[in-house]
């Protein structure tokens, strides 16, 4: 697909996106807080470049998600918020993937996974400053120093994590196309010609790592300031797995892919959880199962041969 067919399916998803929160004004908290989730799905498309499956991301998101929490009394700008919370991502992210980086395959995902739950451990024993399981209140933010009523509140949100999305989509296209994320693939399909061509294999991945951190950052941020109130469970496994199952349902083919299946997933699952409360997982499950034997390539995989067919 060319770059302006997947400008302007960006385009279009942007569109509905936009439309549908404002003909329904309740789904402006789901679609935002889908956005934020599909930021951190992108950040671990990344790593699935590389052949690598991170099962602890929720790690980065979680660290974000209280740096803000800890922060917004003092703060209280989502300007500043924003950046902080990215910026703290990214520097665990780093120490983290010094580590990680030099394994492979399920040594990373798990060594990924084990680290997120002594986080989550943490978070959970020490009540005196994380409040444990209760959690800690999230003042609402100021936007450039402006007090908003709850409407405009929500709306600047729904606005902020959709202009972080388009920005993370468009770095990650360029980054992917770049020498940088050519060295990727080719940590999937041969390590050993990146090592003898003078390339790092380490580093290359010590980078998407970095980068894949401080997109999940910019996620637990939004997602703080949009629940405006955080728990250890954005830490837990399972939060990690919704972002591997993301992944899987929109798509690893593309940027848009983790935006269209984060979309789609917060969608069936609060539609699920209103009609069939205690099935909704498995409805989830189901769909997830469908995706896998019937596209491969995710939802992005079935646009692609959508618009294949009709060109």
């Amino acid at each position: 697909m060319n770059s302006r067919t997947e400008a302007f399916l960006a385009a279009l998803l942007a569109l509905a996106v936009l439309a549908a929160a404002s003909t329904t004004p309740w789904l402006v908290f789901v679609l935002t807080l889908a956005l934020a989730k599909g930021i951190a799905v992108l950040g671990i498309l990344l790593l699935l470049r590389a052949g690598q499956v991170s099962f602890g991301h929720a790690l980065f998101v979680a660290f974000s998600a209280y740096t803000v929490a800890f922060l917004a009394p003092k703060l209280g700008d989502a300007t500043l918020l924003l950046p902080i919370g990215a910026l703290f991502a990214g520097v665990l992210g780093l120490l983290v993937g010094l580590f990680v980086v030099r394994y492979r395959e399920i040594f990373f995902g798990m060594l990924n996974l084990a680290l997120s739950m002594v986080f989550y451990s943490l978070l959970e024993k020490l009540y005196t400053i994380t409040k444990g399981t209760d959690g800690i209140r999230v003042p609402a933010a100021t936007f450039l120093g402006r007090t908003l009523d709850r409407h405009g509140y929500e709306w600047a949100l729904l606005l902020t994590a959709l202009a972080l999305a388009i920005l993370c989509a468009v770095f990650a296209r360029f980054y992917l196309a770049s020498p940088m994320g050519q060295a990727l693939s080719g940590i999937k399909t041969r390590e050993a010609r990146l090592e003898f061509m003078g390339v790092s294999a380490r580093r290359v991945l010590l980078s998407a790592y970095v980068i894949s951190a401080v997109m999940a950052g910019m996620s637990g941020a939004l997602i703080a300031m949009t629940s405006r109130h955080v728990t250890p469970h954005l830490g837990y496994w399972t939060a990690s797995g919704e972002l591997v199952f993301i992944a899987i349902l929109g798509g690893a083919g593309g940027v848009i892919g983790p935006f269209l299946g984060a979309i789609v997933f917060e969608l069936v699952r609060v539609y699920a959880a209103a009609s069939f409360a205690d099935a909704w997982q498995l409805i989830l499950g189901v769909v997830l199962l469908l995706v896998i034997l019937f596209a491969r390539g995710g939802l992005w995989g079935m646009v692609l041969k959508l618009c294949g067919r009709r060109a």
